[in-house]
């Protein structure tokens, strides 16, 4: 018999999860997609939404449109018209902040599933995506999701060429979601998540004053609020690089200074590797800055350390490289400057850590407490949304 005091508090997690998934073959989910600017993508990824084999009368769909200058809201607007009858529901709402934790924020307090997946807009996924993450939920998981490793659109040799570097180790992270290790295993960040709505009701959502590191720093307060967050290889789905060495390296430069202003807030939610381009970075200004200074003086033992930090490293490029080279199914001639855009990845990523680390006291001193209070609307929205289903 269920407590309906305590339901109504609110109180009792296991009361409330017997209420609403005591039969998880009809557990509802909510696929959310934040999109700007993604018409090249967008058509794919939707075309991957309709092949899904969870029933779409259990599967709403929530597009959020973050003020796009391309067709991406027509594109959402038309699959809504052909398509909503099919599905439990499909939602098109505007994400009028335009930053992504602004927009599955929005999606997240829209939603009206059980299970809340977020899915980045230049991604795919399998025909079993969301049938493999409801699975898990339903054998009692409340975060779960898989490997995402890297995938690109329209390739090239070039473009694979491209894909190579960031699917290596060496170019991207040893982050274990980034490629399918085997088992299943709890771990600390995952990609493309599933979530029981009663999650967001008790940490919230995603803080809007953080960019590209907003899903770190929300991981981190599931952790604190004594969920696991639970990786099986059996869930997979991709995410598409970036089609160009300048749209890459604007992207790490972006992720490194992102980095370094998460660092001044929440250093907890990220690791050590984070920040070892910075570690690289600073080391080779710090030798450049000997190496110049011996030159001048004729004091040869400063240039000593610039030489033994590019040999080393080159040392540590080259085995990479050839590691590379020998996976890689298909060999072309674009694999020669792999040598090279190995080092630049590392050099844009370590370099946009220092900026935001110098931009760090200016940004906090400009944050408002906005985000925050964002953070507990959404936690207040799900709570009573999940109270007025109970009652």
């Amino acid at each position: 018999m269920i407590d309906k005091e305590a339901v109504k508090n609110y109180n009792n997690t296991e009361c409330v999860i017997k209420y609403l998934y005591g039969d998880s073959e009809k557990m509802t989910v909510s696929l959310c997609i934040i999109a700007y600017n993604e018409h090249q993508a967008l058509p794919a990824l939707l075309k991957d939404v309709l092949s899904q084999t969870y029933p779409k009368e259990l599967t709403e769909i929530v597009l959020a449109d973050g003020g796009s200058q391309d067709d991406t809201k027509q594109i959402m607007t038309r699959f809504a018209d052909e398509n909503r009858s099919a599905y439990m529901g499909i939602q098109v709402i505007d994400n009028t902040r335009r930053i992504q934790a602004a927009g599955w924020n929005m999606a997240i307090k829209a939603a009206e599933g059980d299970v809340i997946i977020r899915v980045d807009a230049h991604a795919s996924i399998p025909a079993d995506f969301i049938e493999k993450n409801m699975k898990l939920i339903s054998e009692g998981e409340y975060v779960c999701g898989g490997a995402r490793p890297n995938n690109i659109l329209s390739p090239t040799p070039y473009r694979k060429m491209l894909l190579l570097a960031e699917s290596s180790m060496f170019g991207s992270s040893i982050a274990g979601y980034r490629r399918q290790q085997g088992g299943k295993k709890y771990v600390s960040s995952l990609f493309h998540g599933a979530y029981r709505r009663e999650v967001f009701g008790k940490v919230g959502g995603f803080d809007e004053s953080l960019g590209r590191t907003e899903d770190n720093e929300l991981h981190w307060r599931i952790r604190q609020n004594g969920y696991r967050i639970c990786m099986s290889d059996e869930i997979i789905s991709y995410q598409n690089i970036r089609p160009s060495l300048s749209a890459m390296l604007g992207q790490k430069f972006g992720n490194g200074k992102w980095i370094g202003l998460t660092a001044g807030v929440c250093p907890k939610c990220l690791s050590v590797f984070h920040f070892v381009p910075f570690c690289f970075a600073a080391a080779l200004v710090m030798c450049l800055i000997m190496l110049i200074t011996g030159l001048c003086t004729g004091a040869w033992i400063l240039c000593l350390p610039f030489w033994l930090l590019i040999g080393a490293y080159s040392a540590a490029d080259l085995l990479m490289t050839l590691t590379a080279v020998i996976s890689a199914e298909e060999k072309s001639i674009y694999l020669a400057l792999l040598p090279l855009i190995f080092p630049l990845l590392h050099i844009f990523y370590g370099f946009g850590t220092v900026v935001g680390m110098i931009e760090l006291p200016f940004w906090k001193s400009s944050l408002d407490g906005s985000a925050k209070q964002e953070i507990e609307e959404v936690k207040r929205c799900v709570s009573e949304k999940t109270k007025q289903e109970v009652i």
